[in-house]
Parts: structure tokens; sequence; C-alpha cells
């Protein structure tokens, strides 16, 4: 039992970390791959993405025309009735932008797309560290069932001894009723074990609308790379387009503080002689009030804010990854001792109790001890896990692991 626990639960620093390698079960790769397939939120992101195409495509669209039908004179009494002294003007006007304004909302639009991409690429990195808690999940609920079930082999066995001494009356009889209630109560902790594992596979199952019933991953818990990985290039990227797009946003407004000017020219229809003549018209306006000031000192301060943000993030996350990496560590270094060399004396422990016991040089009390020390062993083994569990998984996130190129996203 020592040797399948200590090969199994923990894949730890002594080299028994491992990825499952078996074909058919699912590995960690493949559910998140699935779960990005079927995922309403990287399809979110990608309708983002097209989006900020369409924006480009309306950016660079220039101002409509306008055409003008102006009639002068055409009522009125005396020689100006029915249309006898009636002017028709049929003018065709053009706003004329300057500043370099359809360029600035090219450049603002073109900014707002890579900024789409990459936040469209954190989403998967959010979902995949949501698959991993979930399937390293699975992975440990597996063996708290291994050990359930261990559990309650070696409770039977001891109970064959406690009644076997019972009938012998070298025990009393309540002896024989507890042993039955710690079979009892194992009983039931196999079975809510179970009913874990079989919650913690329908929720990573639940992440491409699978069933969980019939899900095997693959076993051994993943060893954390010996190498220490710099923090995610798309997080940067979200956080470097986010400033460009404020950048663009200010020469946007200054480009505004530029007054349009608005041509026209067109035919006027003289009807008292029956002539036609040219009319032409340019509109320029003052400037005199409006030059946007005020727009360009508020997205001016917008760019400020999003660069010192950039940085108080940036901060931030490598912080947060050298604490996580130091929880990871020892996490992982207190799972391998408990499963290496805690686990392996309190089984030793339990074996020479019962042996004395049998012989009649220990009471029943200290077999129930001694049981439950490895139960106790086992719990502490499943929290550092867990614990490992959350700090890998956000590890990942944080250096994009499951990350994917730009140019993956349609």
């Amino acid at each position: 039992m020592n040797s399948r626990i200590c090969a199994t639960l923990l894949a730890g620093v002594a080299g028994l970390w491992s990825a499952g390698l078996a074909a058919e079960p699912l590995t960690l790769e493949a559910a998140v791959d699935r779960a990005v397939g079927a995922s309403p939120e990287v399809v979110a992101g990608q309708a983002s993405v097209e989006g900020a195409r369409a924006g480009i495509t309306q950016a660079g669209v220039r101002p409509n025309p306008v055409v003008t039908v102006e009639a002068e004179d055409f009522a009125g009494t005396g020689p100006f009735n029915a249309f006898g002294q009636s002017q028709v003007t049929l003018t065709y006007e053009q706003r004329i932008e300057r500043g370099n304004k359809r360029d600035a909302r090219l450049a603002y639009a073109a900014r707002g797309l890579n900024l789409a991409e990459a936040q469209a690429r954190q989403r998967r990195l959010d979902l995949a560290a949501q698959v991993q808690r979930a399937f390293i999940d699975v992975q440990i609920a597996d063996q708290l069932v291994w050990i359930a079930g261990r559990r309650l082999e070696t409770e039977r066995e001891v109970q064959v001894e406690a009644v076997r001494r019972v009938r012998g009356y070298r025990d009393p009889l309540f002896v024989e009723t507890q042993m039955a209630a710690r079979i009892t109560s194992t009983e039931l902790a196999l079975e809510q074990t179970r009913a874990r594992a079989a919650a913690a596979r329908a929720l990573l199952a639940s992440y491409w609308g699978g069933d969980g019933a019939a899900l095997e991953v693959a076993e051994g818990i993943e060893k954390p790379v010996s190498q220490a990985p710099a923090l995610a290039q798309v997080d940067a990227s979200v956080r470097e387009a986010a400033v460009a797009q404020a950048s663009a946003g200010v020469v946007l407004e200054q480009s505004r503080a530029r007054q349009d000017y608005t041509v026209g020219g067109g035919v006027r229809f003289l009807r008292e002689t029956n002539d036609a003549a040219l009319v032409a018209s340019v509109s320029i306006p003052l400037g005199r009030f409006d030059r946007n000031q005020g727009n360009i000192a508020q997205a001016q301060a917008e760019r400020q804010r999003i660069e010192a943000e950039a940085e108080v993030d940036r901060l931030a996350r490598l912080r947060r990854l050298a604490q996580l990496r130091a929880q990871s560590n020892a996490a992982a270094a207190r799972a391998d001792g408990l499963i290496n060399q805690v686990y392996p004396q309190t089984v030793k422990t339990l074996e020479q109790v019962r042996e004395g016991y049998n012989r009649g040089g220990f009471r029943f009390s200290d077999v129930q001890d001694a049981a439950d020390a490895t139960v106790t062993v086992q719990q502490q083994w499943a929290e550092a896990m867990a614990e490992f569990r959350d700090a890998q998984s956000e590890i990942d996130r944080l250096t994009g692991r499951f990350d994917v190129a730009a140019e993956t996203l349609p």
C-alpha cells in the first residue's frame, strides 16, 4: 500500500511528478483546447476583434456630400405669383476635412484593433486558468478516492482482528461496536469522496459541454517548470495597446482643433428671363471660441492615467508572480514530504501497533490513534495539493503558458 501511494499520490521533487502519457486519458492541454473551442467567452473576444476591424473601415470613410435645392420668390402677390419671378438654385457641397482628421481616425481605430486582439488572447488565458484548476481538482479527487478505498480496506482488516479478540474475551464488547461505527463512517467518507470526484469531473467537462461521467484524465500532477518564465507578453500587449490608443486619441482630438471648410457649387435658374447662372460658395468657420482645448487636455490626462496604471499593473504582477512561486514551491515540497516521508512512517506505525494489538500488547484505542494519524497525513497532503493547484494555475496564467500568437486569431 505504501509503495502504491508514494507512486501515485504525488509525483514530486524526487522525479515522481509527470504528465500522463497515455493516449486515451485527457491531458491538460487537450482540456484547454476543448474549452477554448466551445467557450462563449472566446467567441465574445473574436466578436470584439471583428467589431474593431469594422471600426477601421468606418474610420476611413470621408464625409458625405450634400445636395441642396433652394427656391426663392416662387409664390407671392402681384408679379411674384405663380412662379413668375421664381429662382431655383441647385448646389453640391462637400466638407473638406483639415488637420489630418481621417488619418487620425484610422490610427485610433487601428490601435483599437490591437487592443481587442490582445484582450481576446487574455480571455483565453483566463479561461485556461479556470480549466487548469478544474483539471487538477479531478486529479486530486481521484487520488483521494484511492486513499479512501485503501483506508476502508485497512479498517476492515482491523475489524477482523478486533472481532476475533472480542470473541476470545480479550477485549470488551464495545470494541466491536466501535469498529462497526468506524467501518460505517469510512464507507460514508468513501461515498462522499466519490461524489466529489464525480462533481469535479462534471465541472471540468462543463467547460466544453461534455459528459464528465466517463471522463478520464491523465495521471500525475505536473511539476512546475524549473526555469523562471517571464510575465506573459499578452498582458503587456494589452497595456501597451491601451496606451497607444490613448496616444492616438490625443492626436485625434488635436486634429479636431482644425476647422473644416465646406465648398459648394451649382446652378441657379431665373424663371423671369429663363436664364441660368453658376453659383459657388465656401464656408470657413472662424474658430474664435472652440479650439477643442478641453477635449485635448482630457485626452492627454487619460493617456497619462493609462500609462501610470500600466506600470502599476506590471509591478503588481511581478510581485504576485514572485509570491506565487514561493507558495507553489513550498506547497509542492510539503506535499512531497508528507507523502514520501511522513506517510510511510505513519503506515509503519499502524502496522507495528496492529501487530502489538494482536499479541495483546496494545489497546484498541492505540490502533484507532495510529489509523487516524494516517488519515490526518492524507488530509494534510490534500490541503497542500489544493494550495499548489491554486498557486500553479495562477503562475501559468501570469506567465502565459496557454497563450496563442495573435496571428491565430480570426
